[in-house]
């Protein structure tokens, strides 16, 4: 008999909880219970098959009659419980179709605006301390600013595909390795010398990137992954088959979307540098400024962008071929042409409500 290593157990009065934080599932345990766990976490050998409670606890999955391999992990173990607590988030019903995920996301907010909402700005205690600012000016024909301002999350995509020029050009200046900056005099230190247009915390560029190709001109549908210090591309696997909005938690409105990208996570780099779990913040901070430049990048080829962050772990590591390993998966962001809409048809259809 086996401990389930995804627990942790928390002291609390009356009774500690006993937390499966890989499967969501959390048990409070009464003293006997609790008295007889600590027993077998002491000799798991002492498990009793005639023992009610030893039952108990192995239906509850906090015993487990084979061993379960954990997760290579280089930090401690509060950052492998966030990191592995936070996947794969329990959902009821993932949406099949566009019209259901349409309803779901509608009954959501109307559910939490129904709850009292919290304060949308920083208070001014002292308004004497107000310094005004001059009304912000946009320099002329400045083409960052121009992106900028066009920026905008879209979820109506048409699905022409896009070039591979273009989609060369999005890799190269979000995730690839600047040849422009090949010569530069800044005292790096050999092997943390190669340069993103993005920070990235010390200099490790620490993520990757698997671009999702389904309309792109020149190229077999497919999950490629891309390699930064080359330029190129390696093919992975085919096209999934089911949606892709299915892999994004049922956001079925970008199933055409042409062009798309998950920002993963190399923790090995960061074990490697920084031994302390603080650098785990470093991954998510790298993904954010990715995720950024490569949007604006796609505004300024003509393009509109949509992210997100919700997608089902273990059905994207499977896709990009990195199951069990330390790469892992944060992001998710998109481009392609799009009529500008920030909803999709039938959301905008439901909000109108029906027509006589």
């Amino acid at each position: 008999m086996h401990i389930n290593p995804y627990l942790f157990i928390l002291p609390r009065t009356p009774a500690p909880i006993v937390w499966n934080y890989k499967d969501h599932i959390q048990y409070e345990l009464e003293l006997d219970y609790s008295l007889r766990l600590s027993q077998l976490i002491n000799n798991p050998d002492l498990f009793d098959s005639r023992n009610n409670i030893d039952i108990q606890l192995l239906n509850a999955g906090i015993l487990s009659i084979s061993k379960q391999d954990s997760i290579e992990w280089g930090w401690d173990e509060l950052s492998k419980i966030y990191h592995i607590g936070t996947q794969n988030i329990p959902c009821e019903h993932i949406p099949h179709n566009i019209d259901e995920w349409s309803r779901q996301y509608l009954d959501h907010c109307s559910e939490v605006l129904a709850k009292p909402a919290p304060c949308a700005g920083r208070a001014i205690i002292d308004a004497t301390s107000r310094i005004a600012l001059p009304t912000a000016t946009a320099p002329s024909h400045d083409k960052l600013t121009d992106a900028l301002t066009r920026r905008k999350t879209c979820r109506s995509f048409t699905g022409r595909a896009l070039s591979l020029d273009d989609v060369s050009t999005l890799l190269y200046l979000s995730f690839g390795y600047l040849q422009e900056r090949d010569n530069a005099q800044d005292g790096i230190a050999e092997g943390l010398d190669a340069r993103r247009s993005s920070p990235s915390g010390g200099g490790l560029n620490a993520c990757e990137c698997f671009l999702l190709a389904q309309h792109i001109d020149g190229l077999e549908p497919g999950v490629y992954a891309y390699h930064p210090a080359e330029h190129v591309l390696t093919r992975v696997n085919a096209w999934p088959q089911a949606p892709l909005g299915q892999l994004l938690g049922g956001q079925h409105f970008i199933n055409n979307l042409p062009l798309g990208l998950f920002i993963t996570a190399r923790f090995d780099r960061l074990w490697w540098k920084y031994e302390h779990s603080r650098a785990y913040r470093m991954a998510f901070v790298e993904a954010g400024h990715l995720s950024q430049s490569f949007q604006l990048i796609a505004t300024a080829l003509g393009l509109n962008t949509w992210l997100t962050g919700a997608f089902t772990d273990d059905q994207v590591e499977a896709l990009l071929s990195i199951e069990g390993t330390a790469e892992q998966p944060l992001f998710f962001v998109g481009c392609g042409e799009s009529d500008g809409q920030a909803m999709c048809q039938e959301i905008q259809d439901l909000l109108r409500g029906p027509q006589t």
